[in-house]
């Protein structure tokens, strides 16, 4: 079973190949000359969709073709390379060329997830008896595109991470004269609209005490996007324990997310000769 359908997987690889750095099937220092063929990268890279996609451990989806140690020396390769974050990078800057980011109205909203093994971003879940948890804020553009995120304890409450969630903004280029952010009550206080004040943003903020039918303004595209990464069972339910890797993923996951809207809004937009008759 894929992890992911191949009219996405294919063109995500094709990114992904061209960013790798070239490297010889055998290792041209061995002093014997004998040295096993390196394992090819697609291999690799389609493990790491399994685990991402359905939270497996590395020992449950090694075989004959690829060993779990493999997996993790060639992923910590490609973090310490940066693809990750690039690829989610050029994904995202396509999406802003092809169809257009909608900077003007973005969404913010932390989510918690179970975070079993503890580790660097992991701290005592209020809401699950205590065990051990982890908090992304999520902020994300008009239609729900990912932009970026900050990874926090779940015993940190969502109001103090609004700050360095904002401040990746500044990563993202040329940005609209007004940006309005859609937060949800737990960010109504005189701290929130200071902060927003300060780096000249307008603030859409539901006030404390009143039913979310009423005011449910234009929140629901992050609360879609929380879904979205929770799919991916390796984030909903995270054993990584350190922060690099959990990036890592969660890069991985927002160009999967991108590049998915991506093509199935140039499906309705774009005509070209390879077109599929139905929208993917």
């Amino acid at each position: 079973m894929p992890a992911i359908p191949s009219w996405l997987s294919t063109p995500l690889w094709d990114q992904f190949a061209a960013l790798l750095p070239e490297r010889p099937d055998v290792d041209p220092t061995h002093p014997l000359g004998c040295h096993r063929r390196r394992i090819p990268d697609r291999i690799v890279f389609d493990k790491l969709l399994q685990v991402l996609r359905f939270g497996c451990s590395y020992e449950s989806i090694a075989d004959t073709t690829c060993s779990a140690g493999t997996v993790r020396n060639r992923r910590d390769e490609w973090i310490k390379l940066g693809i990750f974050a690039e690829l989610k990078t050029i994904v995202l800057d396509v999406y802003d060329r092809m169809v257009g980011l909608i900077l003007d109205e973005i969404s913010i909203d932390g989510c918690v997830t179970k975070a079993p093994g503890g580790g660097e971003v992991a701290g005592r879940s209020p809401v699950d008896r205590g065990k051990q948890g982890m908090k992304r804020s999520s902020m994300v553009d008009g239609h729900g595109i990912p932009l970026d995120r900050v990874l926090a304890g779940a015993n940190r409450h969502d109001s103090p991470l609004l700050a360095p969630t904002l401040d990746k903004l500044a990563d993202l280029g040329p940005l609209p004269d007004t940006i309005t952010v859609h937060l949800d009550a737990g960010y109504d206080s005189a701290v929130t609209r200071a902060t927003l004040a300060e780096r000249g943003l307008l603030g859409e903020i539901a006030r404390k005490g009143d039913k979310a039918p009423i005011q449910a303004g234009r929140r629901w595209h992050v609360e879609r996007t929380n879904a979205w990464h929770n799919a991916f069972n390796r984030l909903q339910r995270c054993y990584e324990r350190t922060e690099r890797v959990i990036d890592a993923f969660f890069d991985l996951a927002d160009a999967i997310i991108t590049l998915r809207s991506l093509i199935r809004q140039a499906w309705s937009r774009y005509r070209w000769d390879t077109r599929p008759t139905r929208r993917p």
